[in-house]
């Protein structure tokens, strides 16, 4: 499986803060066997968002993963652009992280965090920081091999490739 990492921070895209959770999610996803073919930073703003999303699905990227921007802020914004690039929604992912994360804060519930699929990509948004992605990445690794076999019409039970 491929993956496309996407840090949205206007701070450490203007070189005045730290992707730290860019890294923490590169990391979950080697760990996990799939490649990182890109990761990159962009500031707060909903169009280059879209338009960094968009060129990933149009790379046939299988996971598409964006860390921050999913708060209750006036530029959080990535799951207003996240909601104009997929075609479906996959509320369960971003249920099921929700509801890993209400055990460790009940910040949580202020989660605006969406998945869905575009064309054959998965797309997931995850919270920004480091400590949130240790906590939910396993949440969400045991479906990923089985999501995109299943956007790529393979059984992934059976290996099927294709």
């Amino acid at each position: 499986m491929r993956c496309a990492i996407l840090t949205v921070s206007t701070s450490a895209a203007a070189g005045t803060g730290d992707d730290r959770s860019g890294p923490a999610l590169a990391a979950a996803v080697e760990a996990l066997g799939a490649e990182v073919v890109t990761r990159s930073v962009v500031r707060d703003d909903r169009a280059a968002i879209e338009a960094w999303l968009r060129a990933q699905v149009d790379a046939g990227i299988e996971l598409v993963f964006t860390t921050g921007g999913t708060g209750l802020t006036p530029d959080d914004v990535t799951p207003e652009a996240t909601l104009a690039v997929i075609d479906r929604e996959v509320p369960g992912l971003a249920e099921a992280m929700r509801a890993r994360s209400l055990e460790h804060t009940p910040m949580a519930m202020l989660s605006r965090a969406v998945a869905g699929t575009a064309g054959r990509s998965l797309i997931v948004n995850f919270p920004g920081s480091p400590r949130a992605i240790a906590q939910l990445f396993p949440v969400v690794e045991p479906v990923l091999g089985h999501a995109v076999a299943t956007l790529h019409r393979r059984d992934a039970r059976r290996g099927d490739h294709p």
